[in-house]
């Protein structure tokens, strides 16, 4: 039996890797901004054979709410084998220049929520000495970008808290993954003009799934070359990258 927390279960990569899950046997504890959209999930997960133990709608700027979240979903499920991290926001950077409260909540919503999600399950997860945690960061936060300066610092320091959890948690035989898309084409993205670098969540997915199961990385790029791609971004010299449009 495998005991499955998605908390951002609505989102297009958290709906595909929770479909590769949905089979019998799997019990889901589900967490979604949205009872409409949650409640599809259910249905679609249900209809492949899993049980859903229960649902919490939240909404990431209520990040205070997130240990009483951790507990109701640990109470339902007893234990959790996985659990995806997987909610988030893409705001349009030129709309939040000028004004400081949406840059404050979108902060909130991409990194402060993440963060006191991991602080709430430590406890848990260091008493159950198993289990893993892949904790969806971005390609964007590896460098600063004025199209993405809000975002990619959130996506910065979800990333370097996963590591510090990942330090503390390895030692009780918990592992996390900090996974690491480039682009990928979901509702998320839809303002965004398409490219060649886009992939799709059901492939995304896929390889999350894999790691989840079978082990990988501790930073999961995903697909594979965004590792070599934002290497060769960190190595352009800030007195150039700064002039790029970006």
């Amino acid at each position: 039996m495998r005991r499955v927390l998605i908390i951002g279960a609505t989102s297009a990569i958290a709906q595909a890797v929770g479909r590769l899950y949905a089979v019998p046997g799997t019990r889901f504890f589900l967490v979604g901004r949205t009872a409409e959209k949650l409640q599809a999930v259910v249905t679609e997960y249900q209809a492949r054979g899993a049980t859903v133990v229960g649902t919490h709608l939240w909404d990431a700027q209520r990040w205070a709410e997130a240990i009483e979240l951790v507990e109701q979903a640990r109470e339902r499920l007893q234990k959790f084998d996985v659990v995806l991290i997987a909610h988030g926001n893409l705001p349009e950077q030129q709309q939040l220049w000028h004004d400081l409260t949406q840059t404050l909540e979108q902060f909130h919503i991409n990194a402060t929520s993440i963060i006191a999600l991991l602080t709430a399950l430590v406890p848990v997860m260091e008493q159950q000495q198993q289990g893993v945690i892949g904790v969806l960061s971005s390609v964007a936060g590896e460098r600063g970008r004025m199209q993405m300066a809000v975002y990619g610092a959130a996506k910065a320091a979800v990333t370097a808290f996963a590591a510090g959890v990942r330090g503390y948690l390895t030692p009780f035989g918990v592992r996390l993954i900090t996974i690491k898309p480039g682009y990928v084409d979901t509702p998320m993205t839809a303002h965004l003009p398409k490219n060649p670098l886009f992939a799709s969540p059901e492939r995304v997915a896929r390889r999350i799934y894999r790691a989840l199961e079978r082990g990988g990385p501790d930073i999961l790029y995903v697909p594979w070359w965004w590792r070599l791609l934002m290497a060769g971004v960190r190595l352009v010299p800030e007195r150039l990258f700064k002039h790029l449009r970006i």
